[in-house]
């Protein structure tokens, strides 16, 4: 599987995952293999779309990297139908990536809420 997680910064793995999807800096993206329950490769790369005003732009930035999982601390309504519509498994998590990447391989996260900011159907991260 190949995870894509939002990042406050260039941390990687020791980093945190960003609480806001759409205001990250950065995303890591992480070939996972299940079978083994063991990261096989990630890489950073910089989120291009931050925040583009609407519009889901972020959501269009990470697709791009063939991602089947996404993990973030906080994503709006629209994005995680964009995600859902393109067959991407949404994951919520507050902590350290790569805490909330054994967890993925562990089958211990949660799905994720609509952040408070756009509960009202407004927007998206």
């Amino acid at each position: 599987m190949k995870v894509g997680v939002v990042l406050e910064d260039e941390s990687g793995l020791q980093g945190d995952v960003c609480a806001h999807f759409g205001q990250c800096q950065y995303f890591l993206l992480a070939d996972i293999d299940k079978d083994k329950k063991k990261i096989t490769d990630t890489r950073i790369v910089p989120n291009t779309a931050v925040h583009g005003g609407g519009g889901c732009v972020a959501v269009d930035e990470i697709l791009k990297y063939k991602i089947t999982h996404v993990i973030a601390g906080g994503m709006g309504m629209g994005a995680q139908q964009k995600f859902a519509n393109a067959g991407v498994k949404v994951f919520g998590y507050s902590g350290r990536v790569k805490d909330a990447l054994d967890d993925l391989m562990n089958n211990a996260l949660g799905g994720l809420d609509a952040c408070k900011d756009h509960r009202e159907g407004g927007g998206c991260h």
